[in-house]
């Protein structure tokens, strides 16, 4: 935990420097990393509402997730991270019902993502559907450990295509993985609950902590 919250110390510095001196976040965001930008999961971690928002557009969702990573994370990977959370909430959100099958959601992320590791990384989740052994699907895919965008999103992707209309199963699938939890769990909760029929176990949302007070009602 932060002094600004749950956010990792690169986008820290931003936000102190940005209020603090007047820094510029497009300056900021182009400059860490000797000039690459962050290809953390932070982008892909945040996205999944807006492209709930844009239910049945999956392109636009993923456009418009390429201009929301930018602001902290301008590398190309954690961009198309972005961009594939982002496509897969559209998708299942979409009130005509989306996809038919978890290969055709996959076959439809892949279609909207750059060349990139994150894309082989989704590449290889369409690959591996059939497996069920949590530790050897997050051994191949990744879970977070090294929090890039290509070690986070795809795993995420995985539990949420074979769990669409089980929260619970893909929530404690995701987290059985350890790394980095809290981000590969915020991404597949995110995905799932997209779904129209997709909201957490009542019991869950009665034990969670209360918004904050400006936090309009409804």
């Amino acid at each position: 935990m932060t002094a600004t919250g749950t956010y990792g110390p690169v986008v820290d510095r931003m936000l102190r420097l940005i209020c603090q001196e007047g820094g510029d976040w497009r300056t900021l965001s182009a400059e860490v990393f000797n000039g690459q930008g962050s290809w953390g999961n932070g982008a892909a971690m945040r996205v999944a509402p807006l492209g709930a928002w844009y239910a049945g557009d999956a392109e636009q969702a993923a456009h418009q997730a390429e201009f929301s990573a930018y602001t902290t994370h301008q590398h190309r990977e954690a961009v198309a991270g972005a961009m594939g959370v982002a496509a897969a909430a559209a998708l299942v959100a979409d009130p005509e019902g989306g996809p038919g099958t978890p290969s055709d959601l996959l076959g439809a992320v892949i279609s909207l993502l750059p060349r990139s590791a994150v894309q082989a990384g989704v590449r290889r989740v369409r690959d591996m559907l059939g497996y069920a052994d949590v530790p050897t699907v997050a051994a191949v895919l990744g879970c977070g450990r090294r929090t890039s965008a290509h070690d986070t999103v795809p795993f995420p992707l995985w539990a949420a295509a074979r769990n669409l209309g089980d929260y619970r199963q893909a929530f404690w699938d995701t987290a059985r993985a350890g790394g980095d939890v809290d981000t590969t769990c915020a991404i597949v909760g995110g995905i799932v609950a997209a779904r129209p029929d997709g909201a957490p176990p009542l019991e869950w949302l009665e034990r969670a902590e209360s918004l904050p007070e400006w936090v309009p009602a409804g």
